[in-house]
């Protein structure tokens, strides 16, 4: 059974991810899990870029996918105030993505389960990698996470499960299904390698 509906999306991954470096030390950092109670899906307030096969393949389901200045986006609407986060930040936009229900679980995932399947199966792929970014390093694509001022999105340190949270644990265990679908992708062990003992050489 295939994890990912999305197979040439995850195959352009994959070549990156074969020879990406990893940063250590972003890994460190600890982070807050995920509480969808809590957080009410900060991360999908404005929808998420999509690659072609992805806008094409969850186009054929449903009508919530539309191309913004270029991109392939899924479609947004107004977020009233119980909609969001106590903290949520005051320079997002106060929308939330069309495939959230009311519980702020997203539509497309709970499809997946229906359906038998992996839970990200139909889920956009920089939905379920987040807060994880692949950025350009010095000769190859690094495998990280940002700092706030790193960011210059304004987007990922300010989701709670991206933000450095005192008391939290490490983003390497707190993100541990993210890293492990990401080496089943690519063929790579991602959580070993971050878990494993420093050489002594």
């Amino acid at each position: 059974m295939n994890a990912i509906r999305f197979g040439q999306t995850a195959g352009r991954l994959a070549r990156l991810l074969v020879e990406a470096a990893l940063d250590h030390a972003a890994f460190e950092q600890p982070v807050s899990l995920c509480k969808l109670s809590a957080c009410r899906a900060t991360c999908c307030h404005d929808g998420v870029i999509l690659s072609e096969e992805e806008a094409r393949i969850l186009g054929e389901h449903s009508d919530g996918i539309e191309n913004r200045e270029g991109q392939w986006r899924t479609k947004t609407r107004e977020a009233n105030q119980s909609e969001l986060a106590i903290e949520f930040p005051a320079h997002f936009p106060r929308t939330r993505c069309v495939y959230l229900d009311d519980q702020h679980r997203c539509e497309w995932q709970l499809r997946s389960v229906q359906e038998g399947s992996h839970p990200w199966f139909y889920k956009p792929i920089s939905c379920w990698m987040h807060p994880l970014i692949l950025k350009e390093g010095e000769g190859r694509m690094v495998l990280t996470l940002l700092s706030e001022e790193e960011d210059s999105n304004r987007f990922a340190s300010f989701t709670p499960c991206g933000r450095s949270r005192r008391g939290g644990v490490p983003a390497r265990e707190g993100l541990r299904a993210e890293l492990e679908m990401l080496g089943a992708i690519s063929g790579r062990d991602f959580y070993g390698e971050l878990n494993a003992p420093p050489s002594l050489i």
